[in-house]
């Protein structure tokens, strides 16, 4: 998880034509000889359209391969499960770093529960050749990249360049009890400010019930991004500006203090039993992923919301200041530049990451691409479980701050080593802020960043 530099989405990429014209200057998809130059904007080795592509999975997206194969059976593939790089395990670059000293057995497609790789595979590993392939000049058409919710491919994009497709979105939004609150008479809130004055009522007139958590690691990704706090500030491939000491930084920690303090956000892990027995019917609002949906609330072995209770909110916005969002997860899709059969890897992941057999009718979460996603999002509101439409959820998708970079160390690391333990012994987070700055600074430089 976390976020990639704060590009500008640039998105190069000469459309389908330019797509046929590179194909055939890579011998026209048949065996012919390897292109140094790259046709696409990197080297190439010798290509072969009847080769077979090896493609790495998680367990969660063996379904989209499946899919894949079931709609061309033409296409020879290989599919190895593997860990995603879940939990920050840093498998998916460990393992590539141990090909490029072989020399060979790379995966030609490579699925990553992270969205922070285009910050390595983008550049080049120990004088090898980098890892990712450029997308965005004729691999994938650039009505494809186009098509993807705008903001989306920044994680991928790296110095103006698309290197990876994003497989979901995992945009903050705010989950809320509609039963509960028109029971309570409260209404939902349009911004941080009346969020906190009703988490301050909420303490006072109904202790025990609460609207939101700061148990997990992505709690800066669900509040002080959307804040636009600048404790990420990836601005290119070595370069991170960090300065917690801002009003957008403090007036989120003040908030949470704030709410903390009163009971009404714990410290507790929404994945823990602890939460799922203390809160079951008692939470009242939650600022959270989009998936949060499906792992919480609609989830028989977590907080099993009934039917018709759920609803969900736009995310509030910094009063006089615009709405903008976090983003918590999602995946990305990369093709390896030393693919022999680049044709079949491409097709590939177009199909994984844009077309309905997968992203529609069976993807868990968000999908990336704006037009899966709108059928998406029709599909899960004609379920009859939600208690409003689900539109909030599209229109966070475009909200997603641009500031919040996508870095090779993780920020939801930095935060469970300082800043959960500070707030389990009672400690300010607002006072907290300088030790959070200096600890990222810490860890970017320890990966190779220059720090501003």
């Amino acid at each position: 998880m976390g976020g990639i530099a704060r590009s500008s989405r640039v998105i190069g990429g000469a459309g389908v034509l330019a797509l046929a014209l590179a194909l055939a200057a890579c011998g026209g998809g048949s065996k012919g000889g390897g292109d140094s130059a790259g046709s696409y904007g990197f080297p190439q080795v010798a290509q072969d359209d009847k080769a077979e592509i090896t493609v790495w999975v998680d367990a969660d997206r063996s379904g989209a391969a499946d899919a894949f194969k079931k709609a061309n059976p033409d296409v020879p593939i290989k599919v190895v499960t593997y860990d995603g790089s879940a939990n920050g395990s840093n498998s998916f670059r460990t393992k590539m770093q141990l090909f490029d000293r072989a020399g060979s057995g790379w995966p030609d497609v490579v699925f990553s529960t992270q969205n922070n790789d285009a910050a390595w595979a983008s550049q080049k590993s120990g004088g090898k050749q980098a890892f990712a392939a450029v997308l965005g000049g004729g691999l994938v058409p650039k009505a494809t990249l186009d098509g993807f919710t705008p903001g989306s491919l920044d994680p991928c994009t790296v110095e103006g360049k698309v290197y990876c497709l994003r497989n979901d979105l995992a945009q903050a939004v705010l989950w809320y009890n509609k039963s509960l609150l028109t029971k309570f008479g409260y209404a939902v809130p349009t911004t941080w400010e009346e969020y906190q004055a009703l988490g301050e009522k909420v303490a006072r007139e109904h202790p025990g019930y609460i609207v939101g958590t700061v148990g997990d690691a992505w709690t800066p990704e669900v509040f002080f991004w959307a804040s636009k706090c600048q404790a990420n500030g990836v601005t290119g491939p070595t370069s991170v500006t960090v300065d917690t000491d801002t009003t957008e930084c403090k007036r989120a920690a003040s908030m949470l203090d704030t709410l903390i303090k009163n009971g009404t956000t714990p410290n507790v892990s929404v994945f823990t039993p602890e939460f799922v027995k203390k809160y079951s019917g008692k939470v009242l609002m939650m600022p959270g992923p989009a998936w949060y949906a499906g792992a919480i609330f609609n989830n028989p072995q977590s907080l099993n919301v009934p039917k018709g209770q759920l609803g969900v909110a736009a995310p509030p916005a910094w009063q006089g200041d615009t709405a903008v969002t976090g983003n918590v997860g999602g995946g990305t899709w990369f093709i390896s530049s030393h693919a022999k059969n680049l044709k079949a890897a491409a097709k590939f992941a177009e199909f994984v990451t844009t077309a309905d057999d997968y992203q529609v009718n069976l993807a868990p979460g968000y999908p990336a691409f704006a037009a899966a996603a709108d059928k998406w999002v029709k599909k899960q509101e004609s379920s009859g479980y939600y208690a409003t439409d689900l539109q909030p959820i599209i229109k966070a998708g475009t909200e997603i701050w641009d500031g919040w970079g996508s870095g090779i160390f993780s920020q939801e690391a930095i935060w469970a080593k300082t800043m959960t333990p500070a707030i389990a012994d009672g400690k300010s987070l607002v006072a907290m802020l300088p030790e959070w700055e200096t600890a990222i600074k810490n860890q970017a430089q320890v990966n190779g960043y220059t720090v501003k």
